[in-house]
């Protein structure tokens, strides 16, 4: 049902569950969900994949797990659940202890996470000690060793962020990352800014850094074939709502949603010519205004009826761990009777 979390694939006890989670922002005349009554379980080494065009509320759901929504949205229900802890329940104060220290969040622009006015040094050992009780020469010690963890020179500590380059800044704000010692990262597009070649290099890092770490990773991209190459497990992101889910594998080879099959046909084919994209016809901002008794796809939709109006679906199975909320699933993925 809406508002619960996706299956896991496993009798691990996850790492995060969130629950109903809705975030609100106002506009001229009403206000606007960002994410609404999102659900999903985070597996202990897992990386999830939250997947959508510009709008959908990806980053919403990063930033509401952090509570670093800003001013003046606000978030107005749900639960996000780490180690039987409700973390938008707690404090202020306790939501800093669990920031970078059990939770941490790599930007897709690092320059919006460095301080340009102090040396990469000066902001690891910071952070460092900020987690820990360590003196300033062990903190120092582990920031050299954070940066040749993901792959910079030692000598890296010396220099300010706008002295290196666009894929050296994201290596540092994956260090920064990795300060506190988290066992989540939440990666919000973090190669979109990067060159091609870059962007494989960021990517290979962070599995790398997860991997030997056993952190879990929730990765947030509008990149389909990103989302494939490094996860096992998707959520399908439209109008703030989760309209699938399910591992990578059953999303992406066999999609239950009009939404997610329309979102692979417009990616071009690797091994043939096209004459042209099929792109997901109409606009997603205003497709979703006025949506919240409807399907939130309802108006960019090839295959809605009257009912598609009138009733929000719901999360429904239609495979082992795979979730849809249409009312029409695509016949590719619907089990034998």
């Amino acid at each position: 049902m809406v508002g619960k979390p996706e299956a896991g694939t496993g009798v691990e006890e996850p790492v995060m569950r969130v629950e109903g989670l809705t975030t609100r922002y106002p506009t001229r005349d009403s206000w606007l969900d960002a994410c609404q009554d999102v659900g999903l379980v985070l597996l202990p080494r897992q990386t999830l994949g939250v997947v959508g065009e510009s709008g959908s509320g990806k980053s919403s759901i990063g930033l509401s797990i952090m509570r670093l929504v800003p001013r003046p949205g606000r978030i107005v229900k749900g639960h996000v659940w780490l180690d039987g802890v409700d973390l938008l329940a707690v404090t202020e104060r306790e939501m800093r202890r669990v920031r970078g220290r059990r939770v941490a969040m790599v930007f897709q622009d690092a320059m919006n996470t460095l301080d340009p006015c102090y040396r990469v040094g000066s902001q690891l050992t910071e952070a460092i000690r900020l987690h820990e009780r360590a003196s300033r020469r062990a903190a120092r010690g582990r920031a050299e060793q954070l940066l040749r963890s993901v792959h910079l020179d030692p000598r890296t500590m010396r220099v300010y962020p706008h002295e290196l380059s666009g894929g050296m800044r994201q290596r540092v704000g994956i260090a920064l990352a990795l300060a506190g010692r988290p066992s989540i990262i939440i990666a919000d597009e973090p190669t979109t800014a990067l060159d091609v070649t870059v962007q494989a290099e960021i990517q290979d890092l962070l599995r790398e850094v997860c991997i030997e770490s056993g952190m879990s990773l929730m990765l947030i991209s509008h990149d389909l074939a990103v989302v494939a190459r490094m996860a096992e497990r998707v959520i399908v992101m439209y109008g703030g709502r989760v309209v699938e889910s399910g591992s990578v594998s059953s999303v992406l080879e066999l999609p239950a949603h009009p939404y997610t099959a329309s979102l692979l046909a417009s990616v071009p084919p690797v091994d043939r010519r096209v004459e042209r994209l099929l792109p997901v016809p109409g606009d997603a901002f205003t497709s979703r205004l006025g949506a919240k008794t409807s399907c939130v796809f309802v108006g960019r939709c090839p295959y809605a009826t009257a009912r598609c109006t009138e009733v929000a679906p719901a999360l429904g199975s239609v495979g082992v761990g795979h979730l849809v909320a249409c009312h029409y699933p695509l016949q590719s993925v619907r089990e034998p009777s």
